[in-house]
């Protein structure tokens, strides 16, 4: 792909390139003119939608670098009360008009032909369905309670983001303190993870009060619009015409059955090449052979710099992506002290080139962090272009297929990182391993999630100790976690899709499924395998998304039999790397 990428965003012919948003009531004369606009042929339907989709753009925008500044300083109150402007003041104003638009939309003459006719009949066919799935759901009651979900998730965020630890004299992140987990001398080892754990714990009555009172109120949410509980609302809103909560559970029984096992055999082979009598959560990151911790980078500069080498050699296209976005000055990867946890690719609608915030801190997983996300970068920079915001808007299994597979069709290039062959080998046995442990703590997680809004009145202790029966389902039985049952019993505080992004879990393990297809079908004919990707990522969301995976020539099938023919392949790459 050779294609030259602009950087100039469309004209606004709708707002006005000069446009920009102070207050809700700057913006209520455009909705207003989309709710009184009298549409009487096919092309004013057509500019209707247009519209929209560019006032939608802008304010995604718009909220999207508040919350990236939050994100990247969580303690600026400033930068903290613009986002909260938006959350309190503006997007529950605007909840109406968009629910009046969907039935506007909706009861359209013209609504038919665009389905049914022309290049981009299936892709509007996808966009009215979504569209009507919204309206049924939508209650006006609920507009103030997704704005208390919003604070609670920021005071989650907040909570979680200024947590320090001591170590060498030194303040450190928690992503700064897990580098010391890779240290081969084991009481440091143990020293930094008690550390970590134990300043976790220090917040666990918060944060468990926290989402005590996001399920309560995500429970009020469901029931509102009609549903018996919040798992089955967020099936519809998050809009999965493809699968059901059966194929979920199908999901997470093929895993237990066909990947524990391996995470056995490898906590096995781990504890006797440590030469260990009981092998315990901090040896699980170290390297084997007593060799320091890879240390593929210096900083976010050079690990960006690395990572644009590691992309041109794939593709000279991905590696302009990433330089534009350097040139723009769209990404902020290092870890700091008040950064927000996590990383993220956050799409900016309106002027097309994401934005990648990340936690660095020297690890390997730093490296996978950046390509994941820059897969799902290139994503918003091939689909930028697409006429409608919804064409853009893809589901999360098709957006987390491009970051996943970026992971692994980059596998041949991350010789940019190392300088000898044996790190190199190191990294590639690391990360192929890690993604053997992906899938089931994936399915412990989704698993957990359904149990949490299927029991919505639960108490603290009982989700406790739901959350360590469904670990112990999908986690190997050979780490010894004696005298560390609190710290185990919330483990799941760590995981910020679970108060941020509920039921936004599973779509990992779907994706990474197909990401290890399109790695076998690069590995067969890398032409053909990176021709596959880059396809159906275009795609965006014009297709459904079956038609989406087959684009790139892969199956849409998480079956216990998909699953384990993709886990031989994956074992087979292993032992070659062992060997």
């Amino acid at each position: 792909m050779t294609a030259t990428i602009s950087t100039t965003p469309p004209a606004r012919t709708f707002l006005g390139d000069n446009f920009v948003l102070t207050n809700v009531e700057s913006v209520k004369p455009f909705y207003e003119n989309l709710v009184e606009r009298s549409i009487d042929t096919l092309e004013e339907f057509r500019k209707f939608l247009k519209d929209r989709s560019e006032l939608e753009s802008y304010l995604s925008e718009n909220f999207a670098w508040r919350y990236i500044k939050m994100t990247c300083d969580t303690t600026d109150k400033e930068v903290k009360a613009h986002f909260d402007q938006f959350v309190t003041e503006i997007q529950p104003e605007l909840a109406n008009y968009d629910d009046t638009l969907n039935k506007k939309t909706l009861e359209s003459p013209f609504l038919e032909t665009l389905t049914s006719e022309g290049e981009d009949a299936e892709a509007f066919n996808i966009t009215f369905r979504g569209i009507k799935k919204a309206t049924e759901i939508f209650r006006t009651e609920n507009i103030s309670l997704f704005t208390e979900v919003q604070n609670l998730s920021s005071e989650y965020q907040g909570t979680v983001g200024v947590m320090t630890v001591e170590i060498d004299g030194q303040t450190k992140t928690l992503q700064q303190a897990g580098v010391y987990l890779e240290n081969a001398d084991r009481a440091i080892r143990e020293m930094a993870y008690r550390k970590i754990q134990e300043r976790r714990i220090q917040d666990r009555d918060k944060l468990d009060e926290v989402f005590n009172k996001l399920k309560t109120v995500r429970h009020q949410i469901a029931l509102n619009a009609g549903f018996e509980n919040f798992r089955d609302y967020s099936f519809a809103s998050l809009k999965r015409f493809d699968y059901t909560p059966k194929e979920c559970f199908d999901f997470h029984e093929a895993v237990a059955e066909t990947v524990v096992p391996i995470l056995n055999q490898l906590a096995e082979e781990r504890k006797a090449t440590l030469a260990l009598d009981s092998l315990r959560p901090w040896d699980k990151g170290v390297d084997v052979k007593g060799r320091p911790a890879l240390h593929p980078f210096n900083g976010g500069e050079d690990l960006l710099n690395k990572t644009i080498d590691c992309f041109n050699l794939l593709d000279p296209f991905l590696g302009e992506c990433l330089t534009l976005m350097k040139q723009m000055g769209r990404l902020d990867l290092e870890s700091r002290i008040g950064k927000a946890p996590g990383g993220y690719n956050y799409p900016l609608e309106e002027t097309g080139f994401p934005f990648i915030f990340m936690n660095a801190s020297s690890l390997m997983r730093d490296v996978i962090t950046l390509l994941h996300e820059g897969g799902h970068a290139v994503h918003s920079i091939v689909t930028k272009d697409l006429a409608l915001n919804t064409f853009r808007n893809f589901p999360s299994e098709v957006a987390e297929l491009a970051s996943m597979s970026m992971e692994l069709i980059t596998m041949d290039y991350w010789h940019v990182y190392f300088d000898n062959e044996e790190e190199l080998r190191r990294a590639k046995i690391q990360h192929l391993e890690d993604i053997l442990s992906t899938l089931p703590w994936v399915a412990t997680v989704d698993k957990f999630q359904h149990w949490i809004y299927e029991n919505p009145t639960h108490s603290t202790e009982e989700r406790t100790q739901a959350w360590l029966r469904i670990y112990e389902q999908f986690t190997d039985s050979i780490t010894d976690w004696s005298g560390l049952e609190t710290f185990k019993s919330s483990m799941w505080h760590r995981q910020l899709h679970i108060f941020e992004l509920p039921f936004y879990y599973i779509e990992y393990g779907i994706a990474q499924l197909g990401a290890i297809g399109i790695w076998k079908n690069y590995k067969e004919n890398p032409q053909k395998g990176l021709e596959g990707y880059l396809n159906a990522l275009k795609l965006g969301y014009t297709k459904p998304m079956a038609s989406v995976y087959n684009a790139a020539n892969i199956p849409f099938d998480f079956s216990k039999e998909h699953i384990a023919s993709l886990m031989t392949f994956l074992q087979g790459e292993l032992n070659t790397l062992k060997s």
